[in-house]
């Protein structure tokens, strides 16, 4: 065992150490945050707007503190952005996190000198966690890949600007920066292809033991690297034994990601997003993933429900349960207020609070009135996978058709681009459906009612998916595939890469 991977025993021992005090204080850890972090900014022009200084409980917080999209906060980021302090939060950010918004365009999310701990030291502690855990650590020893966005950054205003995977890149640890692969050159390539060819140049022949990054780009690496070798990747890389994720489920990547490896192998998901890290997998035996209450975020939950009413009840952390579904508010130490990150999640667990995240509050189909969900979906192919163990998904999403072209019934579409089809692709479909109608009791009534006919499926053709990111910008790096829209517009556009396409019914 090399050097690295003996010092991170007694380090992770310490972290684990600590991170168990502040889970036996959860509630009381919070509310010092949210008191922290209104002292700090009383001063700031949020902080004067918005009465701060006459703060003294959580219920002056939330009448004081409305719950705000980006494009509510807009305003004050750009003036930011224009070269003023004392913003949203003391002095100027550290960085701006450019990220892709649904509604709003382009988004500057600030990072803070305060906050950008969050980002980093929560990475090294999920796996010191694993390491605590299991007592594996030799994968420090060989090398390290984590798929990311180009560190080259620009300013904004005075304020330097880029990916957060990028922005993080400038933070891996020192004694982690020679292990550390691709290159810096190779990594500032902004095309993806480009960038993955020369990936597989550099790490092909090096002793990769842990790889990192969201699961269809890895997977598109493991494509490409079994297609140059004839070989799984396990024969490529025998040491890799540890696989990092995050971004999106992994559930429906799984079969297939693991089929490329040929081996199965340790994971660890990581709940990361320009807004802050939020959780991570701290345990390899217990389900959901670990809310981090003590890293500059004071939380606050919103019943799904009940989140577009004009005046929602938000929750703190001590007045949430196991099993329903809420979105999650933010207030952070680099200044996002009462800031909805469109995320829902689901607590399985409140000694310690651990989640699982359950999709996006704006990404859902209700049409005719269903309100499908993406943890729904994701079940119900999830089961129809166990049953049918063959297939393999590359990737898929489900769009509304209410006015079906040849007549007939409206139904929910899914586009899904298989590596591997199921043998009987009809059964595959209804055991879709049928679990489907047994998680949302509202679909079951419109196909019981006759308003919705069982779902349509239409295979795409390879690299479908790929080819549509390609053809909007957003191909590699932190891009994420939306589950379902309650739109066409994905989907039309989907159709018309695939134009000739089957379609099951």
């Amino acid at each position: 065992m090399g050097i690295k991977a003996l010092l991170s025993k007694p380090l992770a021992q310490y972290i684990v150490t600590q991170q168990q005090e502040w889970i036996s204080r959860s509630m009381e850890i919070q509310e010092e945050w949210r008191e922290k972090l209104v002292k700090k900014a009383a001063d700031t022009q949020f902080g004067k707007d918005h009465n701060f200084k006459d703060i003294r409980s959580y219920a002056d917080f939330q009448r004081a503190v409305p719950v705000n999209d980006y494009e509510d906060l807009k305003t004050y980021i750009n003036k930011i952005k224009e070269g003023e302090n004392d913003i949203l939060w003391p002095g100027k950010p550290l960085y701006f996190a450019k990220t892709s918004g649904t509604t709003s365009g382009t988004k500057y999310i600030p990072i803070s000198k305060d906050s950008i701990s969050n980002h980093i030291s929560s990475a090294r502690n999920a796996i010191l966690s694993y390491i605590a855990e299991t007592g594996k650590a030799q994968f420090l020893d060989n090398k390290l890949i984590f798929l990311s966005g180009s560190p080259v950054l620009t300013e904004t205003g005075g304020v330097l600007t880029g990916r957060l995977s990028g922005i993080s890149n400038h933070h891996v640890p020192a004694y982690l920066r020679s292990n550390q692969m691709p290159s810096y050159e190779t990594n500032c390539i902004e095309d993806w292809e480009t960038k993955l060819d020369r990936i597989i140049d550099e790490t092909i022949d090096q002793p990769m033991s842990l790889i990192s990054g969201i699961p269809p780009w890895v997977q598109m690496y493991f494509d490409r690297i079994t297609a140059r070798t004839g070989k799984k990747i396990k024969d490529v890389f025998p040491d890799f034994s540890l696989f990092i994720y995050g971004g999106v489920n992994f559930e429906p990547y799984r079969a297939k990601l693991f089929e490329s490896i040929g081996k199965r192998i340790d994971s660890i998901e990581l709940y990361p997003a320009s807004e802050g890290f939020f959780a991570y997998q701290d345990s390899q035996e217990e389900e959901g993933l670990l809310l981090l209450l003590n890293t500059g975020i004071f939380y606050e939950f919103i019943p799904t429900e009940n989140f577009f009413d004009e005046k929602p009840k938000r929750l703190s952390i001590g007045e949430v349960e196991t099993g329903r579904n809420y979105a999650m508010i933010i207030n952070n130490n680099a200044g996002l207020w009462g800031y909805s990150l469109g995320d829902t999640v689901r607590f399985v667990s409140v000694n310690p609070y651990r989640i699982l995240v359950t999709g996006r509050i704006k990404h859902f189909i209700s049409a005719f009135g269903e309100h499908v969900i993406g943890e729904e979906i994701e079940k119900a192919l999830r089961y129809a996978m166990e049953r049918h163990p063959e297939t393999e998904v590359v990737e898929f999403t489900v769009a509304p058709m209410v006015t079906p072209s040849q007549g007939g019934l409206p139904y929910h579409e899914w586009l899904v681009e298989f590596a591997t089809r199921p043998v009987n692709i009809e059964q595959f479909v209804k055991d879709i459906d049928g679990r489907l109608t047994e998680l949302n009791v509202y679909y079951d009534d419109l196909i019981k009612g006759n308003i919705l006919r069982q779902l349509v499926m239409v295979p795409l053709r390879k690299n479908s998916f790929i080819d549509y990111m390609r053809a909007n910008g957003k191909l590699g790096g932190q891009n994420k595939m939306p589950r379902l829209s309650n739109d066409r517009k994905i989907a039309d556009e989907l159709i018309k890469i695939n134009h000739s396409s089957p379609v099951i019914k």
